[in-house]
């Protein structure tokens, strides 16, 4: 069964998120692989709304700009790799006047089941490495995420590292795409609509992936 996690509270205000950073490596050698997903959902989130390239471009990094009718909102692709993501992040925030609140970040997750979403407003890196160096650079949890679940491999089978940097089995492809898009869309919500949109459709779409598990649709990896 799929199943998508969002941890919200609701007596505190909802952050106005104005960054999405999309977390992966550079190079031809990694795209495709688990540990980019944060960049495949930044390419279905540039398929929304009119992101073009910001005329300010970072050292470190890759600046898409999308305006609405009353905000600038920015998508940033580190150039850096993984580990060191914050050093990318630190300099948008720096020339753009944004603050860490204002971050959503998108990146993949060991610890989730593949197929799974998880929204949280803080927290801990939990690991992922790109995460942690934001949060070391910037000196602050107090920035939102959305976790792409990758899966761990079996016990024995593969090393974490080569699984990480492997790219999806035939099997996978077809559910991580709509994961991708799902994810990027709901990127979109929070940033046009707010959070409690975003969380909203988030568990319309549980529903209705637990539905069709129940009527017979198999999981990721399983046919």
């Amino acid at each position: 069964m799929m199943e998508v996690h969002a941890d919200m509270v609701k007596s505190e205000p909802e952050p106005l998120l104005r960054l999405v950073v999309c977390l992966g490596n550079p190079g031809d050698r990694y795209a495709g692989t688990r540990h980019n997903a944060g960049w495949q959902a930044a390419e279905r989130l540039l398929q929304i709304g009119k992101w073009v390239l910001s005329e300010w471009q970072p050292l470190s990094g890759e600046l898409f700009q999308y305006s609405s009718e009353t905000t600038e909102f920015y998508l940033l692709k580190p150039l850096t790799f993984m580990n060191d993501s914050g050093r990318a992040v630190k300099e948008v925030l720096e020339k753009l006047g944004i603050s860490p609140p204002e971050i959503l970040l998108l990146c993949d997750c060991l610890d989730l089941p593949a197929g799974t979403l998880r929204l949280r407003k803080r927290g801990s890196s939990g690991g992922q490495k790109g995460l942690e160096s934001i949060i070391q650079i910037l000196g602050t949890t107090q920035i939102a995420r959305l976790r792409i679940g990758i899966g761990r491999p079996e016990p024995g089978t593969e090393d974490v590292v080569d699984y990480v940097l492997s790219s999806w089995v035939s099997a996978e492809q077809k559910k991580m795409a709509e994961m991708f898009s799902v994810a990027a869309e709901l990127a979109f919500t929070i940033l046009e609509k707010g959070w409690e949109e975003a969380v909203s459709r988030l568990a319309i779409w549980t529903a209705d992936k637990i539905n069709a598990s129940k009527q017979g649709e198999p999981e990721i990896g399983k046919v």
